[in-house]
């Protein structure tokens, strides 16, 4: 029970890390220290998906979904859960290279108005 609970906890960090990487440019509108956390996180977000690396979050995951007695899954955080409430086919390449274009563009639009406020 312990190491579900963990694993599910792990999902949950996951899905907000993602939810930070693609909408964290906005917060900065409202508190400009974000920037600071946020520039990270997002130049990490694109690189792994135009690379198609696996975040180190999902063999986590799925370690301790194992130790659990439960299965783990193949491939990465947004194939698993992501694309499939998107997008009705599997993750190909291209689809990661729109994610990261996705990602890259909703954070240029945020940090341009940012910086125009300024």
């Amino acid at each position: 029970m312990l190491y579900r609970t963990l694993a599910d906890c792990v999902v949950l960090v996951h899905a907000a890390f993602v939810a930070f990487v693609v909408l964290g440019g906005f917060l900065a509108w409202r508190w400009r220290w974000v920037v600071v956390a946020h520039v990270p996180c997002a130049l990490w977000g694109i690189a792994i998906e135009y690379s198609g690396w696996i975040c180190p979050l999902t063999p986590l995951e799925n370690a301790l979904r194992a130790r659990a007695g439960l299965e783990g899954y193949r491939g990465g955080f947004v194939e698993h859960y992501v694309i499939p409430a998107l997008y009705p086919a599997g993750l190909t390449r291209p689809t990661q290279a729109v994610l990261g274009t996705l990602v890259l563009t909703v954070n240029l639009v945020a940090y341009g108005v940012l910086l125009r406020r300024k």
